[in-house]
């Protein structure tokens, strides 16, 4: 039996989506996508969000803004935090949605798109 410990936010998922969306476009990410992943089997989530950063520095700073921005407006924290070290992927997982934060070349190496090809997927504008 599988089961797995949910922590409640106070904020839908789609209104947690949408704040990480404006949290990325507030430090000027790109190339922002959502994949719905609902529909998929074995999904390890409802959401992945990807974007990336043309720095190190950048890449952190939106990881950064992303939390803190959930922290406070959300009261949501992420159950888990990694790559904030050397800052060339950055993963937050929000149980639902886990956002990932390449630096440009990283995400080209790892072409996480591609594996999840089957997600329904929603971009959105570089600010």
């Amino acid at each position: 039996m599988n089961t797995k410990t949910e922590v409640k936010s106070p904020v839908s998922t789609e209104s947690l989506n949408d704040l990480i969306i404006d949290s990325i476009q507030d430090i000027k990410g790109k190339n922002i996508l959502k994949l719905d992943l609902r529909k998929l089997d074995d999904a390890p989530a409802e959401f992945f969000i990807i974007c990336e950063g043309d720095s190190n520095t950048q890449v952190k700073a939106i990881a950064d803004n992303i939390q803190a921005r959930l922290k406070k407006e959300a009261l949501t924290l992420p159950s888990h935090y990694e790559g904030q070290q050397n800052a060339l992927w950055i993963c937050l997982d929000y149980f639902h949605i886990v956002v990932h934060v390449f630096y440009r070349e990283t995400r080209q190496f790892y072409q996480l798109e591609d594996l999840w090809s089957d997600a329904i997927f929603t971009e959105y504008d570089s600010l």
